[in-house]
């Protein structure tokens, strides 16, 4: 059956439905979702690109990182004991795969105590993970929707939080409305109600943020509470969350007075933008939807849980740091190879990977030491 069309009929049954539920449909329904129908989106032959995508070397200078966030683990756990190493939104395990290469060749008695666990909500993307791991497949200690039960070592997630579920409103004076989906004469477009979610009311005003009359924002409850999940389940060890955001107080100034709602196919973002019916609610199942991500909120939802923030930057910074901490011998002549060189120009550049990607970097028991990945400059811009 035709994922738009069988979307479109259920926002029918269901009347009008949040942006969030929107979203949810759109993205995750089992048999009609964007990422529940295929094991890989991303791509020069995909929607959207990510660091991913430039090659290995993103997951091997992320490999140096979590070598010695599991040592700082071990320091109070044993060195015998296993370290859990999680990937949230896991598509179909690539990026995993290019973390356990890196740490074969720059840990291997990390790796040795490594237990992989891959959480990815598309059935699809989950059927690829032992072969996508290959020799590394004997690691996989679960490959599941949901986060384990408990664990400690290092979780991390790329390009996650955005794609999470948004609940959207406009400020009218001083009244929020929230925006609500519904189907019309056999197509989708949006309409204003009541809030949804008494979180939504209070929601600026815990972050001290004022929206100014006229303007559109989204507001994340889902990754909020998703966030508080994963740290009330972490016994002791890292967070580090790799996404395109802004604090509180950018996120929510004129500057995205439209709000960051937006869309992607073929590498062509649709949005946002002011019109009467969105664009991002065309063919819902057959192209991306993404809004940028609230770090306040989730540093907030994070340290509520008994976690400490120990560093929000650049991808820039955050790479540099471990080049120059973490690249000595063979591993800065792997570097030197050309096509690793033209990756690393890609994951620093300014105005692009280097600067749209943030890196969010949550402890817990841990104290906040001082990391590689933060060693250059902690700087956001």
């Amino acid at each position: 059956m035709h994922a738009v069309g069988s979307l479109i009929d259920l926002i029918r049954e269901r009347g009008p439905v949040t942006v969030a539920a929107f979203m949810d449909l759109a993205l995750y329904h089992p048999a009609f979702g964007y990422y529940a129908r295929a094991a890989r989106r991303s791509g020069r032959a995909g929607d959207f690109f990510t660091s991913v995508d430039v090659g290995p070397l993103f997951g091997e200078l992320l490999a140096v990182q979590f070598a010695e966030m599991f040592e700082l683990v071990g320091d109070a756990r044993g060195p015998s004991l296993h370290a859990d190493l999680i990937e949230a939104g896991a598509g179909n395990g690539r990026l995993a795969l290019d973390v356990l290469n890196g740490l074969e060749r720059r840990a291997p008695h990390v790796l040795s105590r490594v237990a992989l666990h891959l959480v990815e909500a598309s059935a699809a993307a989950r059927a690829e993970h032992l072969a996508v791991l290959g020799a590394h497949a004997a690691r996989l200690t679960s490959s599941r929707a949901e986060l384990p039960e408990r664990f400690a070592g290092v979780l991390f997630a790329n390009e996650l939080l955005d794609a999470f579920p948004v609940h959207q409103v406009a400020m009218h004076g001083d009244e929020l409305r929230e925006i609500y989906v519904e189907e019309h004469g056999g197509a989708l477009r949006t309409r204003e109600g009541a809030l949804s979610d008494e979180r939504l009311a209070s929601h600026f005003d815990a972050l001290d943020v004022s929206l100014a009359p006229g303007s559109i924002a989204e507001v994340s409850l889902a990754a909020i509470d998703w966030v508080a999940e994963a740290a009330r389940r972490l016994e002791r060890g890292f967070m580090v969350f790799v996404d395109y955001g802004h604090p509180a107080r950018e996120l929510y100034s004129v500057t995205h007075s439209q709000g960051t709602l937006t869309s992607f196919s073929k590498h062509q973002a649709t949005g946002p933008e002011n019109a009467p019916v969105p664009l991002w609610l065309n063919r819902p199942g057959e192209q991306d939807l993404t809004s940028h991500v609230d770090f306040t909120s989730v540093q907030r939802a994070a340290e509520a849980e008994g976690m400490n923030t120990i560093a929000l930057l650049d991808q820039t910074y955050f790479v540099l740091g471990i080049l120059t901490e973490g690249s000595q011998g063979s591993n800065r002549e792997n570097l030197e190879k050309p096509e690793n060189l033209r990756a690393l120009k890609t994951l620093l550049m300014p105005g692009g990977l280097g600067s749209t990607m943030k890196v969010l970097i949550l402890g817990k028991r841990v104290g906040v030491p001082a990391l590689k990945g933060c060693s250059y400059r902690v700087r956001i811009t």
